[in-house]
């Protein structure tokens, strides 16, 4: 399920209703307690705003109970924000300085996770309350204790009314598609038969982050959230290995198949243990310490016996990578289910296992620091929502605009990540709003100083408001919250139907500020961020891609290489398509392009060129070596060409570096004699990006050139596969 499909399910009737009701109950209720059986106007207004902010303005995945949890973690925050936002009311100056600085930061930790993302706006909007005048520290305890009470009885409602159904979870779903890599593991001839090949292909595809419910994708920064991302991953990559794995060699080979049977047996243990241990069927690691020591004795195994023929050397070098894709699996699942406790062995691929054993502050700001720059989308988002939003304090202060911080919420509600969404957002919002305030102000009138009326009204108008605006879109939830804010003031203090003409002023202004920050900041969104980081992300691949064959050509000791250029560019490339997934397309886009492909390509490089790397290994001799350089100028030529083409869909000039065309010849293109096993697991990994490349560059998903003539490659799915938000070491 896409991004978009996944939204709608999140916001089906059902749902929606369950959430209006929760939010219409427990924002009424301490509102209503607090001004009329307490006398508290001031904390009525906070209980209630602070229950509308975190319901409704903020769109915090999953059911109730983990959208309470995530309010609870949260209500400390809420507290400091309305601190610091009464004290900072004093002058618009600081006023302006503190909405710019947290504005920021607060928009900026959607880099930690659709939970902080989601729970930032109605953050921003319990910091924008109390910014404005009157200056009244005296009043801070009876903020705090309104905001308090109106977030406990949301939490309240949330845990308990109308519980929904918790779907399957990621972790869950990691388990059942890891357990199915056993199935015909232990059983002649030791490949997937074509109807197992399809059902690994479609579970492999299940652990895309973005078929995934937001609630349960692992996108966090901390250790557990990195570990389970981290297994997903292991676990596609497995399922890919075993799809392509080749198939054995007739007898007689030249070395026996029992060890090579022993060793998958070895994985469909682990697998089946490693399933086990995800879904709290198990608490042992048995058989993935056997795992290790099996590989290893292949490895060494292979590394003593004499150079062999081409099909026994791709065969063992596949299922080399099928033992370590299957060790990986292992090792995240036990660091995902135990943290920091878990017992990492001391063979584990320190690299790739980086955050094995950190502290969630370090991890935190690992992930920020990374998105730390220009290039980042979570960067530029936060930059323009707090220009946007010092802006339209700084007109609030010194026009001193009556109910000023309606407009602050237009801004934080209406901006969207590209100006022609803003526009378009801001029409609809502006002609609902409008609409709203005629009704409100024809009611106003007609109601007048009624305050019961306004009382008896205001649960249903709300739940009406809250139950009809996320399904029929911003028209009517403007239209209706004019409304809804209408009732709730009018039990405050008197007020006319000029109230209403108030409304549309601000939410006119507030969108006008929108509109002018969408186009003035990266109006075009993550279009073309993500042209410009998968062309970079294409480059660092070709470059890591050349390096790595070097290494095997020339032969030497094993060392881990300094990849963070190429797990950097990963990071910036999926949090950009992450974001890219929520805008709609231009016109100019191809609906085709197929983006994840190059994410895929990305983690099969990071992964398969550290292994060559770290396990060393002779030299090939001169005609393998010319052999895999030739194969790796073909794959790293055509990363090059498709960095151009995406390069150029970022308004930038084509690479300089893009390569000399491919070398060809028969006497770089015939097949391999014998060799050692590091030049057939070289191969293989370049044979596997080059199925990478031809899916970015096939005619079906128009990503890039067309394959040059006379490349060659093998076909079928891809190695393994990342997707946004599952960088598993980023």
């Amino acid at each position: 399920m896409c991004a978009e499909h996944a939204g709608r399910a999140d916001r089906g009737p059902s749902v929606v209703t369950r959430r209006a009701l929760r939010t219409t109950l427990s924002a009424c209720a301490s509102f209503f307690v607090c001004l009329y059986a307490l006398d508290r106007p001031v904390a009525a207004t906070y209980a209630l705003f602070a229950a509308v902010s975190m319901a409704a303005l903020s769109h915090i995945p999953g059911t109730g109970r983990q959208r309470a949890a995530v309010m609870a973690k949260a209500t400390p925050a809420a507290w400091l924000l309305l601190t610091i936002g009464t004290y900072l009311a004093i002058r618009t100056w600081s006023a302006v300085v503190g909405m710019l600085l947290i504005g920021f930061f607060l928009a900026f930790v959607a880099a930690a996770g659709p939970r902080a993302a989601g729970a930032a706006p109605g953050l921003q909007l319990l910091y924008i309350l109390p910014c404005f005048p009157p200056y009244a520290p005296d009043t801070l305890l009876e903020r705090l204790a309104g905001a308090t009470f109106g977030l406990l009885l949301l939490i309240l409602a949330e845990t308990f009314l109308l519980p929904e159904k918790p779907g399957p979870t990621y972790r869950r779903t990691a388990a059942d598609t890891a357990a199915r890599c056993v199935a015909e593991l232990g059983v002649a001839p030791y490949t997937l038969s074509a109807a197992s090949a399809e059902t690994a292909k479609e579970a492999g595809g299940s652990l895309r982050p973005f078929r995934v419910d937001e609630a349960d994708r692992p996108a966090g920064p901390g250790l557990r959230d990195r570990a389970l991302s981290h297994a997903g991953l292991a676990a596609r990559t497995l399922l890919a290995r075993l799809v392509n794995l080749p198939p054995a060699p007739p007898p007689p080979g030249p070395v026996p198949m029992e060890q090579e049977a022993e060793v998958l047996t070895a994985v469909g243990r682990a697998v089946t243990e490693t399933a086990d241990l995800l879904d709290g069927k198990a608490d042992t690691t048995e058989a993935a310490d056997a795992l290790r020591r099996v590989r290893e004795q292949a490895a060494a195994s292979a590394a003593r016996e004499a150079p062999t023929t081409a099909p026994r050397g791709r065969r063992r070098a596949a299922v080399l990578e099928v033992t370590d894709a299957a060790v990986a699996l292992a090792t995240a699942a036990e660091l995902a289910v135990r943290g920091r406790h878990a017992r990492v062995p001391e063979d584990v691929d320190s690299g790739r296992f980086w955050y094995a054993g950190k502290r969630a502050p370090r991890l935190w700001w690992h992930r920020l620091a990374g998105h730390a720059g220009p290039r980042s989308v979570y960067f530029q988002n936060a930059v323009r929502i707090s220009l946007a939003l010092a802006a339209a304090r700084t007109v609030a202060g010194v026009d001193s605009l009556p109910h000023g911080f309606w407009a602050m919420l237009a801004v934080l509600s209406l901006t969207r990540t590209t100006a022609a969404q803003t526009r378009a957002t801001v029409r609809v919002a502006i002609t609902g709003t409008m609409l709203g305030a005629l009704v409100t102000g024809l009611l106003l009138a007609l109601i007048a100083g009624h305050t019961t009326v306004y009382a008896i009204a205001l649960p249903f108008v709300m739940l009406t408001a809250f139950r009809v605006g996320p399904v029929r879109g911003v028209g009517w939830a403007q239209g209706l919250f004019t409304l809804t804010v209408a009732f709730v003031f009018a039990q405050l203090a008197p007020v006319t139907w000029q109230l209403a003409e108030v409304r549309i002023l601000d939410v006119i202004i507030g969108s006008l500020i929108g509109v002018v920050f969408g186009v003035l900041a990266w109006p075009r969104g993550a279009q073309r961020e993500l042209h410009r980081a998968v062309a970079l992300l294409l480059t660092t691949e070709a470059e890591t891609v050349e390096r790595a064959t070097a290494a095997v050509v020339e032969g030497g000791p094993g060392h881990v290489p300094d990849d963070r250029p190429l797990q950097h560019a990963l990071t910036m490339a999926e949090s950009a398509f992450a974001q890219h997934q929520s805008e709609p397309r231009t016109t100019t886009e191809d609906p085709t392009t197929d983006w994840q492909a190059a994410m895929m390509s990305g983690h099969h490089v990071l992964w398969g060129s550290r292994r060559l790397f770290v396990r060393g290994g002779p030299a090939v001799g001169p005609a393998n070596g010319v052999r895999l350089d030739h194969r790796a100028a073909g794959v790293a030529t055509r990363m090059r060409k498709a960095a151009e083409w995406a390069g150029a869909g970022a308004g930038e000039a084509a690479d300089p570096r893009s390569g000399p065309p491919v070398p060809g010849g028969p006497a770089t293109d015939g097949p391999p004699g014998v060799s050692s096993p590091r030049f057939f697991a070289a191969l293989a990994w370049l044979n596997s990006l080059d199925v990478d490349v031809d899916r970015m560059t096939g005619a079906d998903h128009l990503f890039g050139p067309p394959r040059p003539n006379g490349s060659s490659g093998p076909s079928g799915p891809s190695g393994p596969a990342g997707s946004a938000g599952q960088a598993g070491p980023s």
